[in-house]
């Protein structure tokens, strides 16, 4: 079965087609960081409007790319849940008059639950059940994968997401935005030890996480450096601060690969690109006994080919949605109207 999958959660535009939800046969990502940077983060009236432009010329290219036409696609899968309301409407909006001109079944799909898609999409060797850690700009939480489509939440994030906290440091010590990939790279001719950083929750009996506070302790020694004339050592706050984050991660994920007894991690988002976390679960999970698996690059941050291979699974369940799909901006994952969404 050929699937379209449309991504419009929140700054890019993507469309994709995926066969039998395993076969990526096009995965046309659009982005729009050139107009958000200068903001210092994405402005959704922008996302939105921008969406708005570019869905159509995205769609046609995803088939262009494939070797398809419309004619060959049997389903729409599209972001229907969590992420900006604009942004989101576009997508679902185009999604519904393909699925009404076209006569063909629409699926909404939770964006999280697209990203878990992401890592099974690349590395269908995934067992089930496993743990899965989804970290990006907007999320951060540990979920049981149950089974395909069957999910229990085991933690997530009080306040900022670690891929936030990465773009309020970044912007904070001028180093613009996205703020992940610039402090990945700064990391690198840092010593991570030069800080020690506060490594929040790391013991609390529990599977959340909070970077708000980590954030402050960064802000607070970049003035006090600043109070006593100091050089500015930004590789080192970047490194020490990449590694309090990863610490915690990679910390939690473990606990709650054990707590579940899964002797598989997944580990999906953007910040899945970091080099550092990959490194530092890679061994951790060695040492633990456990496998972990991470999508590729192309895979991490948000993309239409994770929507459709979602939407797939969701459509071997005998799931479907109507033209009365609506978007919600805000919805955890484990709320479920009886069919995982």
């Amino acid at each position: 079965m050929l699937v379209l999958g449309i991504e419009t959660s929140c700054d890019e535009t993507s469309a994709a087609l995926v066969a039998d939800g395993k076969e990526i046969l096009s995965n046309v990502i659009a982005t729009q960081l050139d107009l958000h940077r200068k903001y210092g983060g994405v402005v959704p009236e922008i996302a939105a409007r921008r969406h708005a432009e570019l869905i159509g010329y995205v769609v046609k290219e995803a088939l262009d790319a494939g070797g398809k036409a419309l004619s060959d696609v049997e389903a729409i899968a599209v972001t229907a849940r969590q992420g900006l309301i604009g942004s989101l409407l576009v997508g679902v909006a185009a999604a519904k008059s393909l699925s009404y001109a076209l006569h063909l079944p629409l699926i909404g799909v939770h964006h999280i639950e697209a990203h878990i898609f992401a890592n099974l999409l690349s590395n269908p060797q995934i067992p089930v059940p496993h743990v899965c850690l989804t970290v990006s700009g907007g999320h951060t939480l540990l979920v049981y994968v149950r089974d395909y489509c069957q999910y229990e939440l085991l933690g997530g994030t009080l306040d900022d997401a670690a891929g936030e906290a990465f773009d309020k440091i970044a912007k904070f010590l001028g180093l613009g935005f996205p703020g992940g990939p610039v402090i990945d790279r700064l990391a690198t001719n840092g010593n991570r030890e030069a800080f020690r950083f506060p490594r929040p929750m790391l013991k609390a009996n529990n599977l959340d996480f909070s970077f708000s506070g980590l954030k402050t302790a960064i802000i607070n020694t970049f003035k006090q450096s600043i109070a006593r004339g100091e050089e500015l050592p930004l590789e080192d706050i970047a490194a020490s601060f990449q590694e309090a984050v990863v610490e915690v991660l990679v910390a939690k994920t473990v606990r709650a690969a054990r707590r579940k007894q899964a002797s598989t991690i997944s580990v999906t988002g953007g910040v899945s690109a970091n080099r550092r976390l990959r490194e530092v679960f890679t061994e951790a999970c060695r040492r633990e006994g456990i496998q972990v698996f991470f999508p590729p690059l192309s895979l991490c941050t948000d993309n239409a080919a994770m929507i459709a291979a979602a939407g797939y699974a969701r459509m071997q369940k005998g799931w479907r949605d109507d033209l009365n799909l609506d978007v919600i901006p805000s919805i955890p994952l484990e709320v479920q109207d009886g069919r995982g969404n």
